[in-house]
């Protein structure tokens, strides 16, 4: 199966988890890693699942590496019926009022452009004392036996 990991981040963390991510899937699946700087969403391919990664920035923004994507998204309205995804967000409480905003507005502007949700919003609170890889690695476990469950269906 082909899993695209995509990331949104400031400061590295969201492609370090896309990095564990990949390793814990193992082998069973064909990963590619990539900013969200560098996709394009009118080329998300209905034959991979996407797995989007992506911190929160300033007043619940988005982080720059995903403002590229984000402004294609508005620009260009692209179709994206048949795309499954998941998403998960890195945030800090401390923040509580924009507390994984950027994961929420990424999510809610796939949905608008017809994309499928797969579980729920995975959340890490870096003010709390989990590693972000201790939340993401069983919340991936889950959403891909969701997207198992459902192929064999």
């Amino acid at each position: 199966m082909k899993i695209g990991l995509y990331y949104g981040s400031e400061t590295g963390n969201s492609e370090m988890l896309c990095e564990d991510i990949e390793a814990d899937l193992g082998e069973g699946f064909d990963c590619h890693i990539s900013s969200l700087a560098d996709v394009d969403p009118g080329a998300l391919d209905k034959d991979t699942f996407y797995i989007f990664v992506t911190s929160t920035y300033g007043n619940g923004d988005l982080p720059s590496t995903a403002l590229p994507f984000e402004e294609a998204l508005t620009s260009t309205k692209p179709d994206l019926s048949g795309i499954r995804f998941a998403m998960f967000g890195l945030g800090d409480q401390v923040f509580a009022e924009t507390f994984n905003h950027g994961s929420l507005k990424l999510s809610e502007m796939l949905i608008a452009h017809k994309a499928e949700m797969v579980g729920e919003r995975g959340l890490h609170d870096a003010s709390g004392f989990e590693m972000p890889e201790d939340i993401a690695l069983p919340w991936v476990q889950g959403v891909m036996e969701q997207v198992q469950a459902a192929k064999a269906a």
